[in-house]
């Protein structure tokens, strides 16, 4: 069946070894795959989620040891929202103090309790407390008791000038719907899936365009089943909306194009096949550097460059 909503978010973030510390040690996420930029292949790229990383989990990285700080503002993501049970917000609280994380008080949104917090990069990010979702699979790493464990996405706010041409593409092509307004944002939501399901699209005209660098969101991905509803997706973008589609690019886990919407914002239809144990056991993911195949006769010095993470 059909899942629309978030396949991943990838961001940029300073040092490699940080970042792993951070995602893993503080958030109890699981890395799910260590491999390189493709375009980059000095720099890693990683993958954090849930036990096999499933689609609406996955929250990746590109570490660039000194890259300069980004800027929230205008064609960026505001901030990215992880789900968690209800009642775990008290005990995330404890720990952001404990730990040192810095963090806003709890709040409302759209009728829910939120807890925004940042990275070490600065990046925002939030958890929101939902009811109903204790019982789905969550990865409990490390000390993170299994009842508390974030559970995938619940979605992204956008920043953009003006939403309307965000949100019909967000409900034309990727099956969203207009779900609730509150001051300039309206929220779009996917009917068929919980996990990554909401995309929060705030106008703020006059807003200073946003700056990438350390802590901002790099792109949204959103779900394509498989190559022909990607298809079907490229083809209402161009012929319905006008945009400009990449040609489809293979990233070993998942096939991609990429387009830059409205609003500014870079997005980018993935598809959930074939997934992150293409090339290594469940037991396993995450453990080994592994390559793209056009890289891997450089095994040796790409090793040599890249940081330790532990």
């Amino acid at each position: 069946m059909t899942r629309n909503g978030i396949h991943h978010v990838t961001a940029i973030s300073g040092p490699a070894r940080r970042n792993v510390d951070f995602y893993v040690g503080t958030l109890g996420m699981r890395l799910v795959k260590k491999t390189v930029n493709f375009d980059d292949p000095g720099t890693y790229h990683l993958y954090y989620g849930d036990e096999t990383g499933q689609p609406g989990t996955i929250l990746t990285f590109f570490p660039w040891e000194h890259a300069a700080p980004g800027r929230i503002g205008i064609g960026q993501t505001q901030e990215t929202m992880l789900r968690v049970p209800a009642g775990s917000l008290g005990w995330w609280a404890q720990r952001f103090i404990e730990k040192g994380v810095p963090h806003e008080t709890i709040t409302r949104r759209f009728g829910e309790t939120v807890l925004p917090f940042s990275d070490p990069d600065g990046m925002k990010l939030s958890l929101v407390c939902l009811a109903g979702i204790g019982d789905e699979p969550g990865w409990a790493g490390g000390d993170i008791p299994a009842e508390h464990a974030i559970r995938g996405f619940h979605g992204v706010s956008l920043l953009v000038d003006e939403g309307s041409r965000t949100g019909a593409i967000l409900s034309d092509v990727f099956g969203l719907a207009e779900a609730g307004r509150e001051g300039t944002t309206v929220r779009y939501r996917a009917a068929d899936t919980a996990i990554g399901g909401i995309v929060d699209v705030r106008s703020a005209g006059g807003f200073l365009p946003g700056r990438e660098g350390a802590g901002s969101v790099h792109h949204i991905a959103f779900r394509a089943a498989d190559d022909a509803e990607q298809a079907a997706m490229v083809k209402k973008l161009t012929e319905t909306h006008g945009q400009r589609v990449t040609a489809q690019r293979d990233r070993n886990y998942f096939r991609s194009v990429y387009f830059r919407e409205p609003g500014g914002v870079l997005f980018e239809i993935a598809t959930d096949e074939p997934g992150f144990s293409i090339d290594e056991p469940v037991a396993s993911l995450g453990e080994a550097l592994k390559l793209p195949p056009q890289y891997e006769a450089q095994r040796s010095r790409i090793e040599a460059v890249l940081p330790a993470l532990a």
